[in-house]
């Protein structure tokens, strides 16, 4: 059986101050009526059914994510009780998955993405599926075929052709993220994707993996598995887990094993990192500008301005900035230095004002 997983416990600090420790990111509605948690389930349709869907996330998210997604079962919310990266994230929903389904095949996403059409990433889900149920030494993940020299993503080298397979390859390299002149050799030489962080595998199988790659990571895997139905699981879980290696799935297992696999996208991608993705999805006015809330704008030009209900924001004469209004946080700033907000929280974090965080 399919068991989606959904990797949902980024802090998405790039959106503050509407993005907080307690309602990141993927939380919001960056991108139409529904969150982005919301839409990553959506997109799957009928490929699994919520009894087989399953959220990653942390402590201080799992209410708000379980009141979002009222249809999973309280259960298939998992707790991080600590923030390890993705490898450990990955063990814990395969240990849950196998609890339930010796046989589970694991699609696993990241919760803040946008994907579009939706039939062409369901499609593409089930060729995943074929390719592992045919192979369950296989490690599917997908490939984004680049559109610009992206510094701020990994890339996937591809290998062979798989036999029977149009668009699946074996993985030659996995590149970190490039300098601007290899990104473009990258781009111009055809055969280079970028990692878009979606995966397809056995849950048996990457289990088999972290034993052999990261053992002491896997042996506190199966100690939490012990736990899972009794009542000493929480208490299990809240030792063993913070104790895992904090480390990728990629680092921990992709790139040093045999068997992976990447499949061509052929959807659209937008990893939405950051308040300049907004304009690519939500749109803009004829002054380049991106709206949502009572704004009104004279004179103004490429700009992002959100704000809540009952606060007007007026702009006048000015050019190329990211504003954004909360009840108790507001940011100007301008739009080439979206990626320095973090330093921000650093300085709230530093102040002790970890009530804006």
């Amino acid at each position: 059986m399919i068991h989606a997983v959904i990797m949902a416990g980024g802090s998405g600090t790039r959106f503050w101050p509407q993005s907080r420790q307690r309602l990141p990111k993927q939380l919001l509605k960056l991108a139409g009526d529904r969150t982005m948690i919301q839409q990553t389930m959506d997109r799957c349709g009928d490929l699994v059914g919520h009894e087989s869907f399953w959220v990653v996330t942390n402590a201080v998210q799992v209410e708000k994510t379980r009141e979002q997604l009222p249809e999973l079962p309280a259960e298939n919310v998992l707790t991080e009780p600590a923030a390890r990266n993705t490898a450990p994230c990955v063990g814990l929903s395969a240990i849950h998955a196998l609890h339930r389904d010796p046989e589970a095949i694991l699609f696993i996403m990241p919760a803040d993405h946008v994907i579009s059409p939706i039939e062409m990433f369901q499609s593409a889900a089930r060729k995943a599926v074929e390719v592992v149920q045919a192979d369950a030494s296989r490690l599917v993940l997908f490939g984004i075929t680049p559109s610009f020299p992206a510094t701020g993503y990994g890339y996937i080298e591809r290998g062979r052709l798989m036999d029977g397979q149009d668009g699946v390859f074996d993985v030659e390299s996995f590149r970190e993220k490039p300098e601007l002149a290899l990104a473009e050799q990258y781009v111009d030489a055809g055969n280079f994707y970028w990692n878009c962080g979606i995966f397809c595998w056995k849950a048996a199988t990457i289990l088999e993996h972290l034993q052999q790659y990261e053992a002491d990571s896997w042996q506190r895997l199966q100690t939490i598995a012990a736990a899972i139905g009794t009542p000493d699981y929480d208490a299990v879980l809240a030792d063993e887990f913070p104790q895992m290696n904090s480390i990728s799935i990629d680092y921990a297992v992709l790139e040093r094993a045999a068997g992976v696999t990447v499949l061509e996208a052929p959807y659209n991608w937008d990893d939405v990192g950051s308040w300049l993705a907004v304009p690519r999805l939500a749109g803009t006015d004829g002054s380049g500008n991106t709206i949502d809330g009572d704004v009104v704008t004279i004179d103004t030009n490429n700009t992002i301005v959100r704000t809540t209900d009952d606060h007007l924001v007026a702009t006048l004469g000015v050019d190329d900035l990211i504003i954004v209004h909360t009840p108790d946080a507001t940011l100007v700033a301008r739009r080439d230095d979206s990626e320095r907000i973090k330093q921000i929280l650093a300085e709230l974090k530093e102040r002790g004002a970890d009530q804006y965080l």
